[in-house]
């Protein structure tokens, strides 16, 4: 049986690339591209493809994570297989949530990606080593995790924002984010701010 498959990344070259890639294959037809998200879901809309390769970041307005929310929530959604060059645990853990079957890294060997795309296609998994090295360490770890909102505040804290800023952007009080910086402090062991965002970059919770 030949996938239907439809590529989502802001860039030409890497779609010119993937598509001939995928193209040698007899069981592999691309039947459609989208660089944003709007025409991600216009696109499987015309042409129900069974698995789409996505792309997380997608320039400006909404990125691959809520383009495959979007897609997920059709009457008759594809399998949505990640394929970026991002392995932070927050990408990752979004991006699953989102509903994606799997999350593959750009660099990828071409059997691996052939692998993945049959895979989710049958509605199984498909991790890169790496990716799934992440969730299993945070599965595995006795230390306590940081949660979604405490990851959101230290990504709002690496792009220089201030209580007040982070407090209006989250909508929620001053006080509440002083109480998330507490807890991220003390589940990252630092004392700082500067210390939070070197030690969630160093340990691949956020990117940057």
């Amino acid at each position: 049986m030949t996938l239907r498959l439809v590529l989502v990344d802001d860039h030409p070259v890497v779609r010119a690339g993937v598509r001939a890639l995928l193209e040698s294959r007899d069981d592999l037809q691309v039947v459609g591209e989208a660089s944003n998200a709007a025409d991600a879901v216009q696109v499987v809309e015309s042409e129900h493809p069974d698995v789409v390769l996505m792309d997380l970041s997608l320039g400006e307005g909404p990125g691959g994570i809520e383009a495959t929310a979007s897609l997920r929530a059709l009457p008759d959604p594809p399998a949505v297989l990640v394929l970026t060059t991002y392995d932070s645990e927050s990408d990752i853990l979004r991006a699953l949530d989102a509903g994606a079957a799997g999350y593959l890294l750009k660099d990828a060997p071409p059997e691996q990606l052939f692998a993945g795309i049959q895979a989710v296609a049958k509605g199984e998994p498909a991790l890169a080593p790496s990716v799934a090295g992440v969730l299993m360490r945070r599965a595995s770890s006795p230390e306590p995790r940081l949660t979604e909102r405490e990851v959101e505040v230290l990504e709002l804290l690496a792009d220089g924002l201030g209580n007040r800023e982070m407090a209006k952007a989250l909508f929620v009080s001053e006080a509440t984010v002083k109480s998330h910086l507490s807890h991220i402090y003390s589940k990252l062991y630092v004392d700082t701010r500067a210390g939070a965002v070197a030690a969630a970059i160093e340990q691949r919770i956020i990117r940057r």
